[in-house]
């Protein structure tokens, strides 16, 4: 149960007469009824008030549920000031010292003052609403909002606020947590008017049906009420903890996930597969072949990782490398200063990091480079076998490509990963974990732009496992990241 949900069952229960027990000592909702009758018929006679039309008996199909027999059911209109004139007061007639309260100072739910101002800070426009030290004030603009409140002084208020007292000695306190039960808000709610800012009007507030205890049984009432919303604020602080701990559980459960795989131990290492160090002597075999062939350029030997620069263990048959001597990294390509993208389809497809997401590339938006700028850029493209990673405005991105962007334009904000004998997925994953994407924190430039350079690309370590068990922990990461997923 939500601390709402439970705020709105203990004000559920009070207005019902089941939150404490009743007293015959204590009088009934009645004798209080005949009182208020005394006293507004004392202060017609003296003019403090206006005699209003009689309300209408209540019957019995209105009544919504049963109430103690020393309780009574009255109209609003009946017990209250509610529909009685209200005290305007013109701009050039407010002090500048005066409390001017407004629909938004007021906290939703709780009816808090999240914003004190006075007069004389604000521009005011147009009459405000006068009201008194104690008197409710009560929204009749969206009132799902519940803003209800006692007033804590004298002031002005916007004419959607409306300020009223109670006869009779009714508790203003208890008629507060009244307006704010849930059968009361749901009664006000449903007959409401105006579709974006849905208003009560006054004619229903003055016949809203409210259950009246006895006056000692309403501050017991309120008593019990405050003392359980005191701990329903200990179990919202615990509530909202957890809340935060289970949104934030799937993300911190992926990078725990990913963590693990990349420390070798998210499956089991097997002796058939081989090692990192027998991977790592083909890649370089394979690299050799390609620099011979022309089709990769050779690039300065990187220096071997010292002990001091290996951040965890890893399992004796993996091997810590350098990710340039694993992979070739090359930049993208920007389109001609002064020219732009096209939304027309010229066949040349062009992939900025807007486009980069969710570890893929997204295509319902995608960028054409215009035909006759074509031949500037088109050697900068990437294919379907290559990783990408940003390394401008948000950097540290990575992801794969998909078939139909094979040999597409590149920004110059990403860079394309080339490689082989490497699985892709492997490599992707092992640089989103957090070990590669803290590097790529302290690799980022922090002067002018921030920008990740290539020099600093390859200069970062990952651990390298046989590519039988980089396949064996893609499959397990997929499989339980899915569950991470329905968890979200």
């Amino acid at each position: 149960m939500t601390p709402q949900e439970l705020k709105n069952s203990i004000l559920q229960l009070a207005i019902q007469g089941k939150l404490v027990e009743q007293r015959k000592e204590e009088g009934t909702g009645e004798e209080l009824y005949q009182q208020i009758q005394k006293e507004k018929a004392k202060l017609i006679k003296e003019g403090k008030i206006k005699k209003e039309k009689p309300l209408p008996e209540i019957t019995e199909d209105e009544i919504p549920f049963d109430i103690p027999e020393s309780w009574k059911w009255v109209r609003l209109g009946d017990c209250s000031s509610y529909s009685q004139t209200k005290k305007k007061v013109s701009p050039s007639s407010i002090t500048p010292d005066l409390w001017l309260l407004d629909l938004e100072d007021i906290e939703k739910d709780t009816g808090k003052i999240i914003n004190y101002r006075k007069a004389g800070e604000k521009k005011i426009a147009g009459d405000r609403v006068c009201f008194d030290r104690g008197q409710l004030l009560y929204s009749k603009l969206r009132p799902y909002l519940k803003k209800v409140l006692l007033a804590s002084s004298n002031g002005i208020c916007t004419p959607e606020l409306v300020p009223f007292s109670m006869y009779g000695n009714i508790s203003h306190e208890y008629m507060v947590h009244v307006l704010k039960s849930p059968h009361i808000d749901y009664t006000i709610n449903s007959v409401t008017y105006g579709v974006k800012m849905p208003r009560v009007g006054t004619d229903t507030m003055v016949n809203l049906l409210i259950p009246i205890p006895p006056q000692a049984e309403q501050k017991r009432i309120v008593e019990k009420i405050e003392e359980f919303l005191s701990y329903i604020d200990c179990y919202e602080e615990a509530w909202n903890k957890l809340e935060d701990f289970n949104e934030r559980f799937p993300t911190d459960m992926q990078k725990s996930l990913l963590q693990y795989a990349i420390q070798g131990k998210l499956v089991e290492q097997r002796d058939e597969e081989g090692t990192g160090e027998e991977l790592y002597q083909q890649i370089q075999k394979e690299k050799e072949k390609l620099i011979k062939e022309g089709k990769i350029k050779k690039e300065k030997p990187l220096p071997e990782i010292t002990e001091d620069e290996v951040p965890f263990d890893i399992p004796e048959n993996w091997k810590w490398i350098k990710l340039g001597n694993i992979v070739s990294i090359l930049g993208g390509k920007r389109i001609p200063a002064g020219r732009k993208l096209t939304s027309e389809d010229t066949g040349h497809k062009y992939i900025r990091v807007s486009d980069m997401k969710n570890g893929t590339v997204l295509t319902d938006n995608l960028m054409y480079v215009p035909k006759d700028i074509y031949p500037s850029i088109s050697r900068y493209t990437i294919n379907k076998e290559d990783v990408y990673i940003t390394v401008a405005g948000t950097i540290g991105t990575v992801g794969t490509i998909p078939k139909e962007l094979d040999g597409a334009n590149l920004t110059e904000n990403a860079d394309r990963l080339v490689f082989t004998t490497l699985d892709k997925e492997w490599l992707v994953k092992c640089l989103q974990s957090s070990i590669i994407q803290s590097q790529i924190v302290d690799a980022t430039t922090k002067v002018g732009q921030p920008k990740l350079a290539i020099k600093r690309i390859r200069e970062m370590y990952i651990p390298l496992p046989p590519l039988a068990e980089q396949r064996r922990i893609v499959a397990k990461l997929e499989e339980i990241l899915l569950l991470c997923e329905k968890l979200k």
